[in-house]
């Protein structure tokens, strides 16, 4: 049985694109503190199905995407799970600064294509208040015809890994920053660290005048192909169960197309889920890898509220968040020369339910703790890279 109905599949609403009105209907960056600010609205729509509208202050642009979940957790896979957006933003960005290091250097690389595995855990009992979202070192390999001898092929290729904007999340450890309201009302935050700052209120307006765009942004081609994942799952509504002891494993190949943009192909092996073809572009055509990366940790920390009402059977029948994201530019795509920095993500949180204060604290509080990418965060993460010439 599949949870909610499909909206996204239903609605006769394109699923993704390029917001035409976003200055009317009140849509906004926050303030750019450190080269790149993303604010991210997400309202949930049904069972697992979300909306969500980015706004880059670097871009100007606001997008709208949406998120839905597979089998695994009786959802429709009307549009990718959380964890792909993620993926598809931080092998994107990966690629940014690849690319953009090389030609500072003169070097020019052939044959060029990126694999990314990310790689997450959940383990213990929701009933329990056990279960704990991890992240784990994610494995780059980089396949490449080049004239560069190994050593200094290697070194290009750490640099601009560590040239990411997302490297500021990745390294060191990051606890995120939350508000929370409930029916339109402050409450104090538990467990969860509270964010000294006025609440972001989640007007959050449905889908808007789209842009027209000659690409397909984000498109589905059938199952993942099959992978053994020590501890992986492909049983329907695995998700949901109270004790969970399993590894996530969504997975992301990157190539350049001949007009400049980039082609993600994503897949999920863990939970087995569908392959979504994402493109991404710097300019203006397509959603930036910063985009993309905002809106996977917005959808996954969505995903915990709704995965938590189900399985509790708490009444939350509608909630939204707004989410603000600050990351540099890119070490050798902005320019800076750096290594990137980000600051804490800072999470609005807004429910609307007939349970009480301790309840919302409590949905809070399990949902940050099972974020698989609040986890990503505020843990010290390494990027394992692999070399293979082509």
């Amino acid at each position: 049985m599949k949870l909610g109905e499909d909206i996204i599949g239903t609605s006769g609403i394109a699923p993704f694109f390029k917001v035409g009105n976003a200055a009317e209907l009140g849509l906004s960056a926050p303030e750019n503190r450190k080269g790149d600010a993303v604010r991210t609205l997400v309202r949930s729509l049904s069972g697992f199905q979300k909306e969500a509208l980015v706004t880059s202050a670097r871009s100007g642009l606001t997008w709208r995407l949406v998120s839905d979940e597979g089998a695994y957790l009786a959802g429709h896979d009307a549009a990718p799970c959380p964890l792909a957006f993620l993926t598809t933003g931080m092998v994107s960005a990966y690629m940014n600064e690849i690319t953009a290091l090389a030609a500072q250097q003169g070097v020019t690389l052939r044959k060029l294509r990126i694999i990314q595995n990310n790689y997450y855990t959940m383990f213990g009992s929701m009933r329990a208040r056990t279960m704990v979202g991890g992240a784990l070192p994610v494995e780059l390999e980089v396949e490449v015809d080049c004239d560069l001898d190994d050593a200094a092929l290697q070194e290009l290729l750490m640099n601009a890994v560590h040239a990411s904007p997302l490297n500021g999340l990745m390294r060191g450890k990051l606890p995120s920053l939350f508000t929370l309201s409930k029916n339109g009302a402050q409450i104090a935050t538990g467990q969860a660290e509270a964010l000294d700052a006025a609440v972001v209120e989640a007007a959050v307006p449905g889908a808007s005048q789209a842009i027209p765009s000659d690409l397909t942004l984000i498109e589905r081609f059938g199952m993942s192909p099959e992978k053994a994942v020590a501890k992986g799952t492909k049983a329907a509504a695995s998700s949901l169960s109270d004790h969970q002891d399993r590894t996530l494993n969504p997975s992301g190949i990157c190539t350049l197309r001949e007009d400049g943009t980039k082609e993600i192909e994503q897949h999920l092996y863990s939970p087995h889920g569908s392959v979504f073809k994402f493109i991404s572009d710097e300019n203006g055509r397509a959603p930036d890898a910063v985009s993309y990366i905002s809106a996977g940790i917005a959808f996954c920390f969505m995903t915990q509220f709704g995965r938590m009402a189900s399985m509790e059977k708490l009444d939350l029948p509608s909630y939204a968040i707004v989410q603000d994201t600050h990351f540099s530019l890119g070490g050798a795509s902005g320019g800076t020369g750096k290594a990137g920095e980000a600051d804490p993500v800072e999470t609005h949180v807004h429910l609307q339910t007939s349970e009480g204060d301790d309840v919302a604290r409590d949905m809070l509080d399990v949902s940050e703790q099972t974020c698989f990418l609040h986890a990503f965060c505020r843990t010290d993460l390494k990027t394992k890279l692999k070399v293979t010439r082509v």
